[in-house]
């Protein structure tokens, strides 16, 4: 049978995509999920994979031919497909093979079931670790699929599988990171059990409500298996497999009569979907770590993942002097990252007497990174959310006017009030009483006497939309890369909460436990550049937001003042710059100077006493 490849969706907006190289020519044979033509929008270059193994039978659009998302872009299927209708008429029909799959798979013999199911869950493993993804089972098991992450997104891409098949895994335990636009999030188990089944592999692209992995007993590979290798009862070699890259010489006649074998396991008809998809030839990777498990099953070592593997040479573990704490001894992924670091902290250990000794000829030394300079002279891959937030700061700079005003805050009030009412606020509210709390409230206050600060631009419907609350955006810095969570109507909290929400969002942002409904929305952003130490920037517009106040690194400097008998005197005080980018098609430069001159003479003020109860 043949498999037509359509163009999926590939963003919100996308609706086309011009076929920018083919990378595989009609004829040749192609393993599933292998790329078969990179496709090229106005913002993203991505690869189209095939979605079963097989042979490429016919390509619909040349390069640089548009196609529209959801047009078929080719067909895969088996080689003795390419003749359509002109196929010899002793091939059987569709009902004839689907009787056939049937019969065939209530005559699988004995032996060859129990074979099966001692491989079943090996050899699904090995299906993830080398270059095939036929799935480990299409038996009974529990879906996990993509859940919603957020109003708007309706897709997620596979940054990370935390188990493979054949992995136990509890209910509620991590199985994989989906990486989005705005977020990534872990997915958990919704049962306990083993993973039989990976369907996409890291980098894909998953639609929401995606079926992403089956989770179930153990042995389920072991039940369905017979099913997805058919026995031949009365076919010829010129039958058609029921899926592209099965070998017809691979199906061998049944060696018990059909009466016994129906009369023996009445109930063990296997159902049609996993007879639609044989196992395909594997690949000599896929057949050395076949060999390894086998050689591992024969010999007293504990059986280990490709996971556990790859970890244990990352981190250079010698796999044979690590005790496993899964069942029966099995070695965990825990277990070698946990002997990684009981191996780094004994050469830190070994290493500290010498650097001892040597500490009077190098009294300034320090020790060097590990990390850098392996990273010198490379090239790595950009993650999704570096290349969005490089789309987006782009095309924000190209579809608005921006320009930035500047302010220079004296906050020595608001540094008195912090002094004294820090302590007891931490022990009382469990939350730190930063600057950031005072700036934003006192920004707040100003996008409510400026509302079109607040508002957004739409040049095409030539409308302004005015935001029906003050939903703050606050720039957090993670190891990922710059998040921004948002505090919904910000304006109906005090000081106090604002402080409180702010440190919850950053933590939470920063511990990847943040969800996406948290990260958009907002109607004005603020960040915090200063807590680096830059003592002003000019950041660039969240779109589709028309201002982001940028807050500087505060520093105690002489500055002219007016003493209590109105004489100028010079004192030392503690000094902010605060930056507004505006966009400049709603927004002008007179308006974005009285809303900054009104924020700093809110600090300025420091009226914030009452609400800490000072």
């Amino acid at each position: 049978m043949s498999t037509e490849v359509t163009l999926p969706a590939l963003g919100e907006s996308v609706t086309e995509g011009t076929v920018s190289r083919w990378l595989k020519a009609v004829g040749e044979t192609v393993e599933v999920d292998e790329p078969l033509l990179e496709v090229s929008t106005d913002k993203v270059d991505t690869e189209i994979p095939s979605p079963v193994a097989g042979t490429l039978l016919e390509i619909r659009f040349e390069e640089d031919d548009i196609a529209e998302v959801g047009a078929v872009l080719a067909i895969v299927g088996d080689a003795a497909d390419a003749g359509g209708s002109d196929s010899s008429d002793d091939s059987p029909s569709a009902e004839d093979s689907s009787q056939q799959d049937e019969a065939q798979a209530q005559e699988v013999p004995e032996d060859a079931t129990q074979e099966a199911a001692d491989g079943a869950l090996a050899k699904a493993a090995d299906d993830v670790e080398g270059d095939s993804s036929t799935p480990a089972s299409g038996g009974s098991g529990t879906e996990v699929t993509l859940p919603a992450l957020g109003e708007s997104v309706t897709e997620g891409t596979i940054s990370r599988w935390l188990k493979e098949v054949g992995e136990a895994v509890e209910v509620d335990e991590p199985l994989l990171e989906v990486s989005t636009d705005k977020v990534d999030t872990e997915i958990p188990s919704p049962v306990a059990g083993t993973l039989l089944e990976i369907r996409f592999k890291e980098d894909d692209v998953a639609e929401v409500g995606a079926v992403l992995a089956v989770v179930g007993a153990a042995d389920a590979g072991a039940r369905v298996e017979p099913a997805a290798e058919p026995e031949q009862k009365q076919a010829t070699p010129k039958a058609a497999p029921t899926q592209a890259g099965t070998d017809p010489e691979d199906v061998k006649p049944s060696k018990t009569p059909p009466a016994e074998v129906a009369d023996e396991a009445p109930q063990e008809k296997a159902p049609s979907k996993p007879a639609a998809k044989p196992s395909q030839e594997q690949s000599p990777a896929v057949r050395a770590a076949v060999a390894r498990r086998a050689a591992e099953a024969d010999g007293d070592a504990t059986y280990v993942t490709p996971l556990v593997r790859k970890l244990a040479r990352e981190h250079d573990v010698d796999l044979t002097s690590v005790k496993g704490t899964g069942v029966g001894g099995r070695i965990r992924k825990q277990d070698v990252l946990a002997a990684g670091e009981a191996a780094k902290e004994a050469a830190k250990q070994a290493a500290a007497k010498p650097a001892a000794s040597a500490a009077a000829d190098r009294p300034s030394a320090q020790p060097a990174p590990a990390a850098k300079p392996e990273v010198r002279g490379t090239t790595e891959k950009l993650s999704r959310l570096r290349k969005t937030i490089a789309n987006r700061m782009v095309h924000s700079l190209q579809v608005s006017a921006q320009l930035t005003a500047t302010v220079e805050v004296d906050v020595t009030a608001i540094s008195r009030i912090r002094a004294v009412a820090k302590d007891d606020f931490k022990k009382r509210e469990g939350a730190s009483l930063s600057y950031l709390p005072f700036i934003t409230m006192a920004a707040i206050e100003a996008l409510k006497a400026f509302p079109v600060i607040n508002a957004r631009i739409d040049t095409d419907a030539g409308t302004v939309t005015y935001a029906d609350g003050e939903h703050i955006g606050i720039a957090v810095d993670t190891e990922k890369g710059l998040l921004v969570p948002v505090i919904k109507d910000a304006g109906d909290l005090n000081l106090t909460g604002l402080a409180k929400k702010i440190g919850d969002l950053a933590a939470r942002t920063r511990a990847s436990k943040v969800g996406p409904d948290e990260l958009s929305g907002s109607t004005f952003t603020i960040t915090n550049y200063g807590s680096a130490g830059t003592l002003f920037d000019t950041p660039i517009v969240n779109q589709p937001e028309v201002a982001i106040l940028g807050t500087g690194a505060l520093v105690k400097r002489p500055v002219v003042v007016k003493d209590q008998f109105g004489q100028d005197v010079i004192a030392v005080r503690d000094m902010m710059y605060l930056s507004m980018s505006y966009d400049h098609r709603l927004v002008d430069g007179a308006l974005a100077a009285r809303f900054l001159s009104h924020v700093k003479a809110r600090l300025e003020e420091g009226d914030f006493g009452g609400e800490l109860g000072l």
